[in-house]
């Protein structure tokens, strides 16, 4: 017999966005080429450009806010909008969830990888792991902090170190979307999804995918972008911290 292949469920893709026309028409053409996939939600979070825009040209479903509210917001908005769907029929309720970047292009596509290890049960929660060519800064321009102080809070609320543990790009089962709402505040989302998906006693699993990043820079704005990276990320880190302390009830 044939091989069948990987396994599959219906996946609802989820890109937040914001100021990125030049990015998210490749972007969603790029995950459309993912089998599985049924919908495809751009979640358009206060952009100044023509985002919104293009990304219905590109058949995405939109929801627009008038000014921006975070990332966490964008994402929840964006799976807000999947329910919807799910009440009234248009897509399934096995249907899982997939979490994309808006600057990926044409490498969308190969997000793909995650839906496998979820589909087959292997994973409640795949997350993708980018190439390391020479181009992530992990370790310049602020950035190595900001990913030294995710890893090491997650490791101590866990005992599991993330190799990127601030990856956008993630595949959720229903489970984890459950264990994992409401999402913690800003850029500390996939911190308190992290924890808050392992401390639900499920299965988390990285996978590599072959993507590439816009690479933030090292100018004021960037740095701006990282303290506030760093501040919700230690403010998700702290409330697990305190409901750790306070226990159950």
């Amino acid at each position: 017999m044939p091989d069948a292949g990987p396994p599959t469920l219906p996946v609802a893709v989820v890109i937040p966005a914001r100021d990125e026309a030049v990015r998210i028409g490749e972007t969603i053409d790029g995950v459309r080429h993912i089998p599985g996939v049924v919908a495809v939600v751009v979640v358009d979070d206060g952009s100044t450009d023509r985002t919104a825009v293009i990304a219905a040209q590109h058949g995405a479903e939109v929801v627009r806010h008038v000014r921006g509210h975070g990332k966490a917001d964008a994402m929840m908005s964006g799976l807000g909008r999947i329910t919807g769907m799910r009440r009234v029929g248009r897509i399934d309720a096995s249907t899982t969830v997939l979490f994309v970047d808006a600057d990926l292009e044409a490498s969308a596509q190969a997000v793909g990888a995650l839906v496998g290890p979820v589909a087959s049960g292997e994973a409640d929660l795949a997350i993708a792991t980018l190439p390391d060519d020479g181009r992530r800064s992990d370790q310049g321009g602020g950035h190595g902090v900001v990913v030294g102080l995710a890893r090491r809070g997650i490791e101590e609320l866990t005992g599991w170190a993330p190799e990127q543990p601030l990856s956008g790009m993630r595949c959720l089962s229903p489970a984890a979307i459950a264990a994992a709402t409401p999402f913690a505040r800003g850029w500390g989302v996939e911190v308190g999804m992290t924890i808050d998906v392992l401390d639900a006693g499920l299965t988390l699993l990285e996978v590599p995918c072959d993507l590439r990043h816009r690479e933030v820079g090292t100018d004021w704005r960037s740095q701006v972008h990282r303290a506030a990276q760093y501040r919700d990320i230690a403010l998700a880190l702290a409330v697990r911290r305190l409901r750790r302390r306070l226990g159950p009830g």
